[in-house]
C-alpha cells in the first residue's frame, strides 16, 4: 500500500489517479499513522517552500517524513516535494527544509527564458537508477527552482534550460523527482511503476 502525504499543498489527485491506473492500493492520507504503516509513501506538492515547510511543521509530519526516510520504506517527492528534502529554497529565505538531502534549490536564471519553466524536456541521467527510464525521455515539467547538492554522487538526472539544472535524486530508499511523472504520459507512469516495484 501506498501514502501519499496530505499537508494541503499537492497535486494529491492526479497522482493518486495514476497510481489507480497502475493498480496500486493507496491512500491520501495526512495521519502520521498511517504514512509509517505504508510499504511506500508519496510525497508530492505544488506551491511555495515557505507555506510547505509551515504546514508540515505545524502538523508534525516534517518528523514522520525523516522517520520514513530513515526507515528503509521507498520514499519519493515530485516537485515541491523534491524541494522541501533538501536543506533550504531560495525561494524562502531562512526556511529550513527537511534536510533529508544537502544542498539547496535555487531560481532558474532567467536569461531571456519564460519562468516558471512549464513543458516537456528531456532527462540526461547521470547514474543507472532504479526509477528512471531510458536516457533523452521526455518528461513534463513545471517550476521555477531546481536543486543544487554538494552530494553530486545523489543526482540521478539533469535537463537543459538555461543550463543544466539537477532535476533529480536518489539515494538508498528516497527518490525525488522535479517533473511531475503523473503527467508525464508513458514515460511518467513507468517510473511510477518502478518506484511501485521498489
Amino acid at each position: 500500500m501506498t501514502a501519499i502525504i496530505d499537508y494541503g499543498a499537492g497535486n494529491l489527485h492526479s497522482v493518486k489517479n495514476a497510481l489507480d491506473f497502475l493498480g496500486d492500493d493507496s491512500i491520501v492520507t495526512g495521519d502520521p499513522n498511517e504514512i509509517l504503516k505504508a510499504d511506500r509513501v508519496i510525497l508530492p506538492g505544488v506551491g511555495a517552500f515557505g507555506g510547505a515547510m509551515e504546514q508540515l511543521e505545524s502538523t508534525g509530519l516534517d518528523k514522520t517524513i525523516k522517520a520514513v526516510a530513515e526507515s528503509g520504506k521507498p520514499l519519493l517527492g515530485i516537485c515541491l516535494g523534491l524541494q522541501l528534502m533538501f536543506e533550504e529554497s531560495e525561494e524562502s529565505p531562512g526556511v529550513k527544509g527537511l534536510g533529508i538531502f544537502r544542498g539547496k534549490c535555487v531560481r532558474i536564471p532567467a536569461q531571456g527564458l519564460k519562468i516558471p519553466h512549464m513543458g516537456w524536456n528531456s532527462l540526461e541521467k547521470a547514474m543507472e537508477s532504479r526509477i528512471l527510464g531510458e536516457n533523452g525521455e521526455y518528461v513534463y515539467f513545471v517550476h521555477s527552482y531546481y536543486l543544487t547538492t554538494p552530494e553530486s554522487e545523489i543526482v540521478s538526472a539533469y535537463t537543459e534550460y538555461g543550463g543544466r539544472l539537477g532535476v533529480a535524486v536518489e539515494r538508498d530508499n528516497v527518490f525525488a523527482v522535479q517533473f511531475h511523472p503523473e503527467k508525464s504520459g508513458e514515460a511518467g507512469l513507468r517510473i511510477l511503476k518502478r518506484f511501485l516495484t521498489l
